[in-house]
């Protein structure tokens, strides 16, 4: 019979007991087959996309908890991070400016060479090397010496406080990798990735492009992760429909991202016999940017006017249903120090408030533009969307738009150069914090190489919530930074989004095997 599971943040605990209690090995047998709509591409501006040092989208860091590991790891059900390959961590002053770490006993990579604390050290000098401007550079720039102590002993000496940093060890880009096969300062290329982790893997490659990741179990594994299955494969699929057709043709055992709107209310509407669909919390944002220094939009005016003739709540209610909901912060509902800075600004949305911002600003109507989206990156729904926001923005008479979308390996490259005036982008967390939704967006090095800068958040808001060990006595401070955005508007958010998973009966875990970042943990999965 079909199920529709819940599951809350605030039952994750309560959980646990039980499916401990049932979970155990699936004792080797078929192999559990997951599908995603995630591509992974080599191309001449990516030849390294399973690089730590490189790879900074989602489903590349997915590919990479399973294989690369980190000394720490945020524990199932989420929380502070706890250690992985480390032994224990600590911050060893009351500034949050040194942090030590202690390796497990016995630690070695898959091929039975030992991790010492010079391959931590070399791990994470390589990203800051490397410095790909894609790639997790910002996360770990805050590192300003790394100092290794015997044989166990690793200390990062950071340049200022940062509360945060214990949960950026836990992410793929402090991954430890060794030195044999990961250049100091050039990336590896290809699809191979080789670690500690709790699975080897190897990946089936056509062409330039991946399509299917096999994972095994890694018996020389030691660290924090109990591993109940012996063998997963990650099947890659071109959209959300022919892997629905593989989940009913009993081809798969779960499918993942992205499902469509379309097929989450189905499955709602009309159970399937054998399939479960469980419903999960999400962190994930969806948001439009702007390069501020393209004349169309560079007059804050322009960014301001859209935010105020933009209906969010009808983009995420007639694209998305029940998949999304409307969001009026970067910071998420659910994340410690979320407030409705757009909505307290702008209050609900207005073409004559949109127009009265424009004249006042001597801008002349209708501002024209071209809305950018990717087509292949962010779900099937995402032409739809836009579609919906430009045919809001037009009909306001205030603006001309129109909508062009482009493959992920052709987009990401161009909005980088600044080729978009304004364009969409979604962000799954790199950790659960408001550090996380503010600081990519608006500290120096960041996500979107965007040229708008912050001197109040940048030199002193973003600095001073990461001084705060205890997170919530920041929210003042993170309301400040949503406060900045809201007026200067250099992203505008639109959605915060929910998750779905589709699952044949008989596996157990599948409400573990993804958290609210959106990482995959195909450990947690077992049949039986």
């Amino acid at each position: 019979m079909n199920r529709k599971t819940l599951v809350l943040p605030a039952v994750v605990g309560l959980l646990a007991p039980v499916l401990a209690a049932c979970g155990g090995s699936d004792g080797g047998g078929d192999a559990i087959v997951v599908g995603t709509t995630d591509q992974f591409v080599a191309s001449k501006d990516n030849t390294a996309p399973f690089d730590p040092a490189i790879g900074y989208e989602a489903g590349v860091w997915n590919v990479l908890r399973q294989t690369v590991q980190t000394l720490t790891h945020i524990p199932r059900g989420g929380g502070e991070p706890v250690p992985e390959a480390a032994r224990s961590c600590e911050f060893t002053d009351t500034e949050n400016e040194s942090y030590r770490c202690t390796l497990r006993d016995g630690l070695t990579f898959s091929d039975g060479t030992p991790v010492t604390p010079e391959d931590v050290k070399y791990s994470i000098q390589r990203v800051l090397d490397i410095k790909d401007e894609s790639g997790p550079v910002g996360l770990l720039a805050n590192i300003d010496t790394i100092e290794t102590k015997g044989q166990k002993e690793i200390v990062f000496h950071l340049r200022t406080s940062d509360a945060t940093f214990p949960y950026k060890l836990a992410t793929p880009s402090a991954g430890i990798v060794q030195k044999d096969k990961y250049p100091a300062r050039t990336p590896r290329d290809g699809f191979q990735v080789d670690g500690s982790g709790p699975y080897t893997m190897k990946p089936e490659v056509e062409g330039d492009h991946v399509v299917k990741v096999v994972f095994t179990k890694n018996p020389k594994y030691k660290g924090d992760l109990k591993v109940l299955n012996d063998k997963v494969e990650l099947e890659l699929f071109p959209d959300g429909a022919a892997m629905g057709k593989a989940l009913d043709d009993n081809k798969i055992d779960m499918m993942t991202r992205n499902m469509s709107p379309e097929q989450v209310r189905k499955m709602i509407a009309e159970p399937e016999e054998g399939i479960e669909l469980t419903e999960m919390p999400s962190l994930a944002i969806s948001y439009l940017a702007f390069n501020t220094e393209d004349p169309v939009v560079r007059d804050k005016a322009v960014r301001q006017a859209m935010a105020q003739v933009i209906d969010r709540g009808a983009i995420a209610s007639k694209v998305y249903g029940s998949t999304a909901e409307p969001l009026y912060s970067l910071i998420p509902s659910g994340i410690t120090g979320h407030t409705n800075s757009f909505f307290n600004k702008y209050g609900e949305p207005s073409v004559t408030g949109a127009a009265d911002t424009l004249r006042k600003a001597g801008i002349k109507t209708p501002v024209t533009f071209t809305l950018h989206y990717t087509t292949d990156h962010y779900g099937p729904a995402t032409a739809s969307e836009f579609e919906a926001l430009a045919k809001q923005l037009n009909d306001s008479k205030l603006f001309d738009v129109t909508v062009e979308g482009s493959p992920w390996a052709e987009y990401r490259p161009a909005q980088k150069k600044g080729d978009y005036a304004v364009y969409g982008m979604g962000w799954f967390p790199d950790f659960p914090d408001p550090d996380n939704y503010t600081a990519p967006f608006l500290d120096k090095n960041n996500f979107l190489n965007s040229p708008y800068e912050s001197a109040l958040a940048q030199n002193t808001l973003i600095p001073q919530s990461r001084r705060e060990a205890e997170r919530s006595a920041a929210s003042t401070t993170f309301a400040k930074l949503q406060d900045i955005v809201a007026n200067d508007v250099p992203v505008l958010p639109v959605w915060q989004g929910k998750q779905y998973v589709a699952s044949r009966d008989g596996l157990n875990g599948v409400e573990w095997a993804v958290n609210s970042s959106a990482d995959l943990q195909l450990w947690e999965l077992a049949r039986g």
